[in-house]
């Protein structure tokens, strides 16, 4: 069922002609023996495991899906999943990135950002299981008291253990709080939890011994809102003191949700009948702790999307130059052949077109997004520190929406491409949109990222870190100016980078007197940001493939190529999404409720 191979040319290209990782990392004391050799080494063996274990997988885990035991509360999941995982741990994949004081490997996230690509793009079901492990660790890394880390976080490096996020009740999604579940405090200082969460993903499964779920809960008079929401750990088995497992938690599984897509993906109603609880952070301090995993998350969602696009891509390629249909327009291109393969046709290239360079510029934002991680995290310069975490706060919500809406328009595209096959489940493609469709949604709507982006991001802080960004973007453009070979880039760089400033203090003017603007603008907003992101990125691509197209490496000439359709076809959606930006909260708010 269809192919994946792992990008590898083109991550080495972004992490060793772009983005410069090895030197990067020698500025970093933790990570300064980390070599480009290291770099490949790991992302070859990370494509082979995705492609030869993952990747089978997938096709099947979709049709079989999820079993739920009404009896025992237990999950079953796809044939497979299991003996993948036991692979994955045996590895020692999930400890990639983590604190070595933990049993971590203590490499950088920007590449366990690339591995985490390959396994989107092999297996995005089942690298939930995995992908919400570490968003948990991140979580009791940063907030667990000592007690805590020392006893969970092993496992959670290990893989023996799995993890979770327990957020959403039937009442309330994005709205945290007004959430209902309770946390009452126990003799021994633990807490007694009850309550129920829908859309758990991986809340219950067999992959590993234990689970370890994040709940958020209300302590007794707690404040109203968001303000009153406290952090817990609440494990499937209750763990003794030497890490082997003790009684059963009663946290238990109702039932898997009937979704439209990663059907290989436990997505769990969890109820809580008294369960025995640990705080995280501090009473009233949930959301705190909780914004870890969830920019954790947020990230790692856009990896879904990235993923999703590469591997359709892949598929329609392939599709493209076996499957023949008509004859060129311009003349035949296949006289040996009844017809022509359809990738000699416009269309056809505009579709595959357009979700290579979604690719390609997600890759570059992506990757630039957890290098600034690792600074943020790691470089002994406090400035530098700062900056770094500005501009990852700044991109987080870009990543996630920005990335995620082109995935579900990518795949679509590659959709097309086969036509009725397209629409047949045993081609696969079919499952890729279905699949990508959720990343629009969980981990807050690309709605909610919009707003993030612009009412918390930019407005909130008077554009200061949209500047900085700016400012590196404005340095570039100052520096080719000049170049007439990199004129088709630098100039729309530029003008987008000045609409973009003019826009935002048009919305920011326009908010004081009416908040409402903020909400009509935030999407359109949002993908102005995205784009003007990813066309400096591209310039960037553009002027290193420009100086080696003549090299004989056919890669530099590819590269080129999407990088100009980027600009001619896919940049010019910004003039659109500025004119629905400034055209107000008038047309959509005036309308009385009851006339819709």
């Amino acid at each position: 069922m269809g192919q994946y191979v792992a990008p590898l040319r083109d991550m080495q290209f972004v992490m060793h002609e772009l983005l410069h990782v090895e030197d990067e990392l020698k500025q970093l004391p933790k990570h300064a023996e980390i070599d480009a050799d290291i770099i490949n080494q790991v992302l070859e063996e990370g494509g082979k495991f995705t492609s030869q274990v993952l990747f089978p997988l997938n096709h099947s885990g979709d049709r079989e899906g999820c079993n739920h035991d009404k009896t025992t509360h237990t999950v079953t999941t796809p044939k497979g999943f299991k003996e993948a995982y036991k692979q994955y741990v045996e590895a020692g994949w999930p400890a990639l990135s983590c604190d070595p004081e933990y049993g971590g490997q203590g490499l950088p996230l920007v590449i366990n950002n690339s591995f985490y690509e390959m396994m989107n793009s092999a297996n995005q079901a089942w690298t939930m299981y995995p992908g919400l492990s570490h968003g948990a660790y991140e979580c009791l890394h940063a907030h667990g008291t000592p007690q805590q880390q020392a006893l969970y976080l092993p496992k959670l490096v290990s893989g023996e253990w799995t993890g979770t996020m327990c957020l959403t009740e039937s009442h309330c999604g994005t709205d945290l709080g007004m959430l209902r579940s309770k946390a009452e405090p126990q003799d021994d200082g633990s807490y007694r939890i009850t309550g129920s969460k829908i859309f758990i993903s991986a809340g219950e499964h067999d992959m590993a011994e234990n689970i370890v779920h994040l709940v958020l809960a209300r302590l007794p008079g707690a404040p109203e809102g968001s303000k009153g929401i406290s952090l817990f750990l609440v494990p499937k088995f209750l763990p003794n003191a030497d890490g082997t497992l003790g009684a059963r938690n009663p946290i238990t599984c109702g039932a898997i949700e009937e979704k439209m897509g990663i059907h290989g993906n436990s997505t769990c109603q969890m109820n809580l009948d008294g369960a025995t609880g640990w705080i995280i952070g501090g009473p009233h301090k949930g959301l705190n702790a909780m914004f870890v995993f969830m920019n954790v998350a947020r990230l790692g969602v856009g990896m879904q999307g990235l993923g999703l696009t590469e591997v359709a891509y892949q598929n329609a390629l392939v599709y493209t130059k076996d499957r023949i249909q008509m004859r060129s327009l311009s003349g035949v291109k296949a006289p040996q052949r009844p017809a022509d393969p359809i990738i000699v046709h416009p269309d056809v290239r505009r579709m595959l077109l357009t979700a290579k360079a979604y690719t390609e510029g997600a890759r570059a934002f992506c990757s630039y997004v957890a290098l600034q991680l690792d600074k943020e995290l790691n470089h002994p310069d406090e400035q530098v520190r700062k900056d770094c975490a500005d501009e990852v706060a700044l991109l987080t919500p870009v990543v996630k929406a920005f990335i995620t809406d082109n995935a579900w328009a990518a795949t679509s595209e590659c959709l097309q491409v086969y036509g009725g096959h397209g629409y047949i489940a045993e081609w696969g493609m079919e499952q890729y949109v279905r699949d990508a469709r959720i990343n629009m949604i969980y981990e807050g709507t690309n709605t909610v990222q919009s707003l993030d982006l612009l009412g918390r991001k930019v407005l909130m802080d008077n554009g200061a870190k949209l500047k900085k960004f700016g400012a590196k973007v404005q340095a570039f453009i100052e520096e080719n100016g000049a170049d007439e070979a990199l004129s088709e880039f630098i100039t729309p760089l530029a003008d987008l980078g000045d609409k973009v400033s003019k826009l935002t203090m048009e919305i920011g003017m326009k908010a004081f007197q009416n908040p409402d603007e903020v909400g009509a603008a935030a999407v359109p907003y949002l993908r102005v940001v995205g784009h003007l992101v990813c066309a400096y990125f591209f310039a960037q691509m553009a002027k290193i493939a420009l100086a080696k197209q003549d090299s004989g490496d056919k890669f530099y000439v590819s590269k080129l190529a999407t990088a100009r359709f980027y600009f001619a076809r896919l940049l010019p959606e910004t003039a659109m999404l500025i004119r629905q930006a400034r055209s107000g909260a008038g047309s959509l708010m005036a309308l009385d409720a009851d006339l819709f």
